[in-house]
């Protein structure tokens, strides 16, 4: 029993060091969205200049996600109960597909040195 406490105590610990992670991480990239933002004088830059800066918060955004469904799946390995489990499992299924989505979309934005050293 002490094993087990000493278990959930060190898996709650390392889930609450991730979740600190996912934040500094989110705040990191907003920050530096903004300071791009307002470095170019908000408005006065083209499309082009808005995607990038925001594809680049987008990739801080999507390696935040990556933290926080590690944190979550360290919650559920030590989840007591189907309901402790499921709550956890829809969130991690949900940021999953975000990330999913925002990987796609950055995908779309730059295109990829193998395509253009094969055509070369």
């Amino acid at each position: 029993m002490i094993l087990e406490e000493a278990l959930a105590e060190l898996a709650a610990l390392s889930a609450l060091i991730l979740e600190a992670i996912v934040a500094l991480l989110v705040m990191y990239g907003a920050v530096e969205a903004v300071i791009n933002l307002v470095g170019r004088g908000f408005g006065r830059f083209g499309h082009q200049s808005r995607r990038m800066i925001w594809m680049r918060f987008a990739q801080w955004i999507i390696l935040a996600l990556e933290f926080a469904l590690g944190a979550d799946i360290i919650r559920t390995a030590i989840a007591p109960t189907w309901d402790d489990v499921g709550k956890p499992a829809a969130i991690a299924a949900i940021r999953t597909f975000l990330s999913f989505f925002l990987e796609r979309d950055i995908e779309e934005l730059v295109p990829h040195k193998e395509e253009h050293t094969l055509s070369e």
